[in-house]
């Protein structure tokens, strides 16, 4: 998938937008790429010397990839985002640096009405880094 695609399905742009491409994506399930770069605004003083890409950015790198796989079920007239109601039995087990690239794989795992249940788990140089369970629903946007 292409970065305009990307643009296309989800509301998020630089200097927050986590996803780099779009490697495989069915309709459970999406794979992702990310590559942190050392000039990323949060790793500056996240930590002077030893910088690691703080826990919070890679779950928001998972539910970015989880709002692409879910953009196939928005309309597509953009009154609609996937917003994250809830992260569950979040795991970090491997820190990430800046100039690692990520794996993402999302999958989704339950839908029930307009909520969606996914799980994350994100790998850095072949090494689970991070896994979660989170819940999307598809939020009207404010106009």
């Amino acid at each position: 998938m292409s970065r305009d695609a990307i643009l296309r399905a989800i509301p998020h742009r630089p200097p927050m937008l986590l996803v780099d491409e779009i490697v495989e994506q069915s309709v459970g399930r999406i794979h992702c790429r990310k590559t942190y770069r050392d000039d990323e605004h949060f790793v500056q003083g996240h930590y002077p010397g030893q910088p690691i890409v703080p826990g919070v950015i890679l779950c928001e790198t998972g539910m970015q990839a989880g709002a692409v796989l879910l953009s196939q079920y928005l309309a597509g007239d953009g009154e609609q985002v996937p917003v994250a109601t809830r992260l569950n039995n979040v795991k970090f087990k491997k820190m990430v640096r800046p100039g690692d690239t990520v794996d993402v794989v999302v999958e989704l795992t339950e839908q029930l009405s307009g909520t969606f249940f996914l799980q994350a788990k994100i790998s850095s140089h072949g090494k689970l880094a991070t896994r979660f369970d989170f819940a999307c629903t598809l939020a009207n946007v404010a106009t």
